[in-house]
């Protein structure tokens, strides 16, 4: 007589995913969900070959339990004896204790960010039951009343489909900030990169969680679109933003690592991608068509070539756009160098190049490396690789 057993998953200790976005440096993150549920993204090398699966509830609140413990003991320890070498407060703590090493260095990195913000992994955590996910969050606020903000990714896809209300006991349970990859507006980037979703349900999906009280933080990805719908990516993203009003329009611009996708396509010629000059004729395109919004827009990310392209609509409209004409207006090679000093970390803004040693720096890189205003694109796509 064959019987069949319910397996139950063991608890493994204390778990962080691999990713998070850079606003969220100093969070805490917490582990609800393992990799991504959709996973056919074609420019995404997260969580490739990784499986989806939710963690049990009481994981993730064993998890949080022993954040905690780990907090207090820091706390405690640095209270008693004042500021304490590392290597001395990782023994103590480790003494009778039997915390679980991963928590108590994320407790530790926590701890010297200020605790004030939470971070709920992996790619879309919102897939998960909603009155679980209020459960997390409630204990985790009962844990840390003091954090200030909870946030999470979110697929558009997931979130068009939750009921308002659902959405409503989530927000009031502590989640406040939602980020979504929109990445583009356009229905034929969004289908041509197997991005599993419309501009329709990116724009309900926005919406649903404005309505819900909600930060909303939207990616969007210059480039996505190649040289084909460069100028329909710029124009259909900004008009699903127009619709949406996010309080955060991020800038992401598109790289294209060996491992994903999007490669094969673009070494057979199927996908021609833009160069550094396209891209940001993108992108003043699109801040162009950006109306009717009061969004904030950030270029928080190493791949952008303008790293202090950032300001609210729409008061700061005309300086951001001011930043792109300016690289616009110059010559190839002054083009050159600051493409080549802003990937190679000396620049961080179109007025670094005012700067001797910065600019010194960088020109001097151009010259040891053979690169011309005729190769700094392929010379650029090299690096960009790096950061992914």
């Amino acid at each position: 007589m064959n019987t069949k057993h319910k397996t139950t998953e063991e608890y493994q200790g204390f778990e962080q995913g691999p990713i998070r976005p850079p606003s969220e440096a100093y969070s805490l993150l917490v582990r609800v969900t393992r990799n991504c549920p959709w996973n056919h993204c074609t420019f995404c090398p997260v969580y490739k070959n990784s499986r989806f699966s939710i963690r049990p509830k009481d994981h993730v609140v064993k998890d949080i339990d022993s954040v905690y413990k780990s907090v207090e003991i820091i706390q405690n320890t640095a209270h008693e004896k004042g500021k304490v070498p590392l290597t001395k407060l990782k023994r103590k703590a480790g003494i009778g204790e039997n915390l679980d090493p991963r928590a108590f260095n994320a407790a530790l990195n926590w701890v010297s960010g200020g605790m004030r913000s939470v971070f709920i992994q992996d790619a879309n955590s919102l897939i998960i039951k909603p009155s679980d996910f209020v459960e997390i969050l409630t204990h985790l606020k009962m844990r840390f009343p003091w954090v200030e903000r909870i946030t999470s990714y979110a697929r558009s896809h997931t979130i068009a489909r939750i009921s308002d209300d659902n959405l409503k006991a989530i927000r009031n349970a502590g989640l406040n900030r939602i980020h979504i990859g929109l990445e583009s507006g356009s229905d034929k980037v969004l289908k041509m990169t197997k991005k599993g979703v419309t501009k329709a349900t990116h724009i309900k999906a926005g919406l649903k969680v404005k309505k819900a009280g909600m930060e909303l933080s939207e990616y969007v990805m210059p480039g996505l679109g190649g040289k084909a719908y460069s100028k329909e990516n710029a124009l259909e993203t900004a008009d699903a933003l127009n619709r949406i009003n996010p309080d955060f329009i991020r800038l992401r611009t598109l790289a294209i690592p060996n491992s994903v996708a999007l490669y094969d396509d673009y070494e057979t010629g199927r996908f021609e991608k833009c160069t550094d000059l396209m891209m940001a004729e993108e992108v003043l395109f699109f801040i162009e068509s950006l109306n009717g919004i009061t969004s904030v827009l950030k270029s928080d990310h190493i791949l952008n070539l303008f790293q202090n392209l950032e300001g609210k609509f729409p008061d700061d409209k005309e300086v951001m756009l001011d930043i792109v004409r300016r690289f616009l207006a110059m010559t190839p090679e002054r083009q050159c160098v600051y493409q080549v000093g802003r990937r190679f970390g000396f620049f961080s803004r179109l007025g670094d190049m005012e700067n001797p040693r910065r600019l010194g720096r960088a020109e001097r890189a151009c010259r040891e490396f053979g690169i011309t205003p005729e190769n700094v694109d392929e010379v650029i796509d090299e690096l960009m690789k790096r950061f992914i």
